[in-house]
């Protein structure tokens, strides 16, 4: 049996090769429309088209292996083997190529910003936006965060366009109804419908994973367009699916809206994101740890390392102690951990509640910047 693999859905399937020589508050609602019944999907459809775009990108790759080795014929990449089972293409025989990818957006602003995936514009050389009545713009990007996989971008338009509204994605609840808009395998506006299966999933894509997971059809192309609820509101950002194909089983995960609202005025003002950081490890408790480690049931962050004289350090925490509570917030598993931290801003002082051998203790410390590595930032540009 082959084992699941997660995709994110930036369009890879739909790569062409050529000669690169040729150049708001969301409560919850008592009407007809509850979390309970299905939405009127005819309406919600006819409303978001006109704010769902289509996004293709191009990027020369070389087919050479890390430090120049060319790879030998017949020694074909996962990314060729799905253009070849899926659409017959086969894989480019040495030499670099031009691949396009294709992806999913949505308008935020009336003036052409547009809120999508960081992988589905990554290193792309050449950023092109198509809308729903069939323009195209050239597109820049102003600001990315790789950690979370959000991407914004800008097109040059003279009249205002319709936008999206943002919902609430903290009230969604399990079993609510949500629809996916995008352009899953290049087909344009595409509409799917389903409910939330679950929220809060960590699918090991990076210490913020948050997801909502979601049994509404989604596929590779649908990477960058939103997920709404009943009300047409926008709750997540479509980002990945779990799957032995590639194609959707049932299994697909989204950011959730409320995390991207945060960062927004960063990724507008500064093209990137500031985050806190404490300088320590953690990992998991376990039900055996819990019970060594005198936990009633298992829960909170155990830290596994320390960076010397890091804000951790500083502040009294030790390896092996227990992380329970981070700024009057209670850590229900260790992922909740890295999460607060980020969203903390830099130079504010925070106490934790720890367990020490056994024993409650209250320490203070001061959060730092994290000091991200240089990241490539996608260009857009359109020579």
């Amino acid at each position: 049996m082959r084992k699941l693999a997660m995709f994110f859905m930036m369009g890879f399937l739909f790569s062409v090769t050529a000669c690169a020589q040729s150049g708001g508050a969301d409560k919850q609602d008592s009407s007809p429309q509850a979390a309970g019944s299905a939405p009127n999907f005819v309406e919600l459809a006819k409303r978001l088209q006109p704010m769902v775009v289509n996004i293709s990108t191009s990027r020369v790759v070389s087919r050479d292996r890390p430090g120049g080795v060319p790879r030998p014929k017949g020694e074909d990449s996962e990314e060729d083997d799905l253009m070849e089972k899926f659409f017959g293409v086969p894989p480019p025989q040495g030499g670099p190529f031009r691949q396009q990818n294709l992806g999913s957006g949505f308008i935020i602003e009336s003036s052409g910003t547009i809120l999508t995936n960081y992988h589905v514009v990554a290193e792309a050389q050449k950023i092109m936006v198509r809308l729903s009545d069939k323009r195209e713009f050239p597109a820049k990007v102003i600001g990315n965060d790789p950690k979370t996989d959000i991407a914004v971008l800008k097109i040059d338009v003279k009249e205002s366009l319709s936008t999206v509204q943002f919902g609430n994605s903290d009230r969604l609840e399990v079993g609510e109804w949500v629809m996916a808009v995008g352009n899953p395998f290049g087909l344009d506006n595409t509409v799917t419908s389903g409910i939330v299966s679950a929220k809060g999933r960590h699918i090991g894509a990076g210490p913020y994973d948050d997801f909502i997971q979601t049994d509404a059809p989604i596929n590779p192309g649908n990477s960058g367009g939103p997920l709404v609820n009943r009300r047409g509101e926008v709750v997540g950002i479509n980002l990945a699916i779990l799957s032995q194909t590639g194609a959707s089983v049932g299994i697909g995960f989204a950011t959730p809206i409320n995390l991207v609202k945060e960062l927004l005025p960063e990724l507008e003002a500064k093209g990137k994101v500031t985050r806190g950081w404490v300088g320590l490890g953690i990992q998991e408790v376990t039900s055996d740890l819990a019970e060594i480690l005198g936990l009633k049931k298992p829960g909170g962050a155990l830290v596994s390392g320390l960076v010397k004289g890091g804000p951790a350090d500083r502040g009294g925490i030790r390896v092996g102690d227990v992380i329970t509570e981070y700024d009057g917030q209670e850590i229900k598993t260790a992922g909740d951990f890295p999460i607060m931290v980020a969203r903390t801003p830099v130079q504010k002082k925070v106490e934790l509640k720890v367990l020490r051998e056994k024993q409650e203790h209250r320490l203070a410390l001061t959060v730092d910047e994290l000091k991200e590595p240089a990241t490539p930032r996608p260009t857009g540009e359109t020579g």
